[in-house]
């Protein structure tokens, strides 16, 4: 395999066509449809769609298909089919729908406005998930240049993945053809704990949450009452006892747990090792510790453990327009993430019971649970993707592969995982440390981007040379 052909190729692909079409990308402020209800007649969602189609034409492999999937009242979907030199198939994943602007983006940086520093682009959606596309054309494309065969791949690029992906099963039906069976998935929506290799992910937590909201009064009334009635953020908060452990964050419901297996916890051992020690990657104040010094403990808690974030509030005047008033509403919205293996409704199920049950004072308590994505825990690796993704990550990074879990949510794995129990996968991806996805000065590491568009390519290429 001509190593030395696919990196020239990549490299040169990337700083002159994919950085450029990146900057336009980022340009477009297509939030996902939980965020921009009205997506479809703002008409960035579709924006997006043709710049991204414009650019897979324009760099189009011999016998390449692709067409931009409709479904009525859903966000497209568009899908690629490139022929190999068998039947066998591979499956291609990423999603071109974003996140919120998100506020405390430093000067001279903006959500909308990509800047390119060095080795780093700034902006909202570009490692999370917009050079996925560009990064799987440019894996085949090298590929096709150095007339290395593989076997034939599809890609999926859909714009629902930051709502919960919930416009996604009926396309997978709708195209169940195309796609077929899969034997190996490749997603490129993950993270990685350093720049300096490939990371692969052996697992994702899932995800229940929704709207709490505590009423006890008709209309707002002076605060000098205060004591006669209660406060709706004090219930709120008494209510959110019952779900975490409000000095330590532990939630111990059994119905949000489960047993961290044997291997996965080797695996953190292991990646811990990769780590620089002390470093957590996170943006945190002077004199802020995170919630464990244990680098062990803290990946548990952010991949095998649920923990509960409150993300956003409603019946809350800003400090500077407070009035002395007991409000008579506190809505919180939740977000609970749940280890793999944990049923989601199930959990969602609990969730509500546990806020709604008995409310103190009689009051009026809600809870509309509208998140419910599962976790995905990977199957056993075979020995040629194992013994593939390492000679990849030694290749075009150096060192050798890690393996790691994240405490983020692909809807897509679990969902491919129960339809196609055959399939080996590799999810990787650049969210690395402090690449920020979600919040503010969020960026994309383009010399990882490069890297591991060069180890896609050539684990495509030991795919169909693997012993079957």
């Amino acid at each position: 395999m001509s190593t030395a052909e696919i990196r020239s190729f990549v490299d040169r692909l990337w700083e002159n066509e994919i950085v450029p079409a990146l900057m336009e990308f980022g340009r477009i402020p297509n939030k996902s449809a939980a965020f921009d209800p009205e997506w479809a007649a703002h008409g960035h969602m579709q924006r997006a769609v043709d710049l991204l189609v414009k650019w897979a034409e324009a760099h189009a492999i011999p016998g390449m298909k692709l067409d931009v999937a409709r479904i009525e009242g859903r966000s497209p979907l568009i899908i690629i089919d490139v022929p190999g030199s068998s039947d066998d198939r591979i499956l291609l994943y990423g999603h071109l729908d974003k996140q919120p602007e998100m506020s405390g983006w430093r000067e001279g940086l903006d959500p909308w406005k990509p800047v390119r520093e060095g080795d780093l682009l700034y902006g909202r959606g570009l490692a999370d998930d917009g050079y996925a596309m560009f990064a799987c054309i440019a894996a085949l494309g090298a590929l096709h240049a150095a007339k290395i065969r593989h076997a034939h791949c599809t890609i999926i690029i859909e714009a629902c993945e930051e709502s919960g992906s919930f416009d996604l099963p009926p396309y997978i039906e709708l195209l169940a053809d195309r796609i077929g069976r899969p034997s190996l998935v490749i997603a490129l929506d993950a993270g990685c704990e350093n720049y300096k290799q490939l990371w692969c992910t052996t697992s994702l937590r899932g995800l229940a949450g929704g709207t709490l909201r505590v009423e006890l009064l008709t209309e707002g009334i002076h605060s000098g009452q205060s004591g006669q009635v209660a406060d709706t953020f004090r219930v709120a908060r008494y209510l959110l006892d019952r779900i975490e452990n409000p000095e330590t964050g532990v939630v111990s419901d059994s119905a949000f747990n489960v047993k961290v297996p044997d291997a996965r916890l080797d695996e953190i051992k292991e990646s811990v090792k990769n780590m620089k020690p002390g470093a957590t990657g996170l943006p945190l104040l002077p004199g802020v510790t995170p919630v464990t010094p244990d680098p062990v403990e803290r990946i548990l808690n952010s991949t095998w453990r649920p923990a509960l974030s409150i993300i956003g509030a409603e019946g809350l005047p800003s400090a500077s327009n407070a009035g002395n008033v007991l409000r008579p509403m506190t809505a919180l919205k939740l977000s609970l993430r749940l280890p793999p293996r944990v049923d989601a409704v199930k959990a969602n199920a609990r969730l509500k019971s546990l806020l709604e049950d008995h409310p103190p004072y009689g009051a009026r308590v809600t809870f509309d649970g509208d998140w419910a994505a599962e976790g995905w825990d990977a199957p056993e690796f075979s020995p040629w993707l194992k013994k593939s993704m390492d000679e990849a990550s030694n290749t075009f990074f150096g060192k050798p592969v890690a393996y790691m879990g994240l405490g983020g949510t692909i809807p897509f794995m679990a969902m491919l995982g129960e339809r196609f129990p055959q399939a080996q996968f590799l999810i990787t991806g650049v969210l690395g440390p402090r690449s920020n996805a979600h919040g503010p000065n969020e960026f994309l590491h383009l010399p990882t981007g490069r890297n591991v568009t060069c180890c896609v390519a050539q684990v495509i290429a030991d795919h169909l040379r693997r012993p079957t």
